[in-house]
């Protein structure tokens, strides 16, 4: 007895199989299986594939190939709260404002830290403050596309990578963004919708006097934070840029400006279905 017809019997279970493991689903269902994952704060484990490799995880789906793991990338990074973007010249009183929000607001807000080739300042700590990195090890991120904004000030790299943004969201947190006006316009044309706020200082002359005071500057670097800031300064006063300009000259007035308008946007978002950590704030009424 000839066992042929056996063996293409074997054969064609093995294909078939082979052919329903691998088949693709659609794309409403393949990015739903993504979104419960962020859900259950999974996303870093089930999602870590790369272009043109095979991701094998639940949610009822058999392994399938991600063509484009950019655009699901993407998809992963925009959910949650938006963004909260803070621009402003250095020495313009950013990190005050924003260390008053986190006392404050703990459980609403988490900073993302992002990466930099600069050298780290006394007191800074790697992966609190930022994480320090080399040139190489910057320019090796970039290409493999792990940043979505990095920009180049005062002749050091700076980049905010996707990882971090996406660990504060899965905690239903709002992702603070302190990034530089090159930063920001890269932000702007991305899915993120961040909301976007400029911090203005009183005058260029306060700002010189404050970044001396600071003693971290060399007459050269401070000249150059100078000129960067007059640009920075024009960029913030153009409408349209930001969603509010802060003036900075007081800051028991600017403070309750940032915090009242974050709040009402923050409100906002909740009324729309998003999850924003928000039960121990008093929530003020939206006009």
């Amino acid at each position: 007895m000839s066992h042929r017809p056996i063996f293409l019997f074997v054969l064609l279970v093995i294909a078939a199989t082979t052919v329903l493991t691998f088949a693709e689903p659609d794309e409403t269902t393949r990015t739903q299986c993504m979104l419960t994952y962020m859900e259950y704060g999974q996303v870093e484990k089930t999602y870590s594939a790369i272009e043109g490799t095979y991701c094998a995880k639940s949610c009822g789906l058999e392994m399938w190939k991600l063509p484009h793991f950019e655009s699901y990338s993407t998809v992963m990074v925009k959910q949650g709260p938006r963004p909260l973007v803070i621009c402003g010249p250095s020495g313009s009183g950013k990190s005050t404002l924003l260390t008053k929000l986190f006392s404050e607001l703990p459980e609403t807000f988490g900073f993302s830290v992002s990466h930099t080739t600069r050298k780290p300042r006394p007191g800074e700590e790697n992966g609190v403050h930022y994480h320090f990195v080399s040139v190489e090890e910057m320019q090796a991120a970039i290409e493999r596309g792990d940043f979505l904004e990095h920009a180049t000030f005062s002749g050091n790299m700076y980049g905010t990578s996707k990882q971090s943004v996406q660990n504060v969201q899965k905690m239903g947190k709002v992702c603070v963004l302190d990034i530089e006006i090159e930063g920001v316009k890269q932000i702007r044309n991305s899915d993120l919708n961040p909301i976007l706020v400029f911090i203005y200082p009183p005058s260029l002359e306060e700002l010189k006097k404050r970044l001396i005071n600071r003693k971290t500057e060399t007459e050269e670097s401070l000249e150059k934070r100078l000129q960067t800031a007059k640009i920075e300064m024009e960029y913030g006063k153009v409408p349209g840029n930001f969603h509010i300009v802060i003036d900075n000259s007081q800051l028991k007035k600017a403070y309750p400006a940032l915090r009242d308008f974050v709040l009402k946007e923050l409100k906002t978002q909740r009324d729309e279905g998003i999850n924003v950590t928000l039960d121990r704030v008093q929530l003020i009424d939206t006009p």
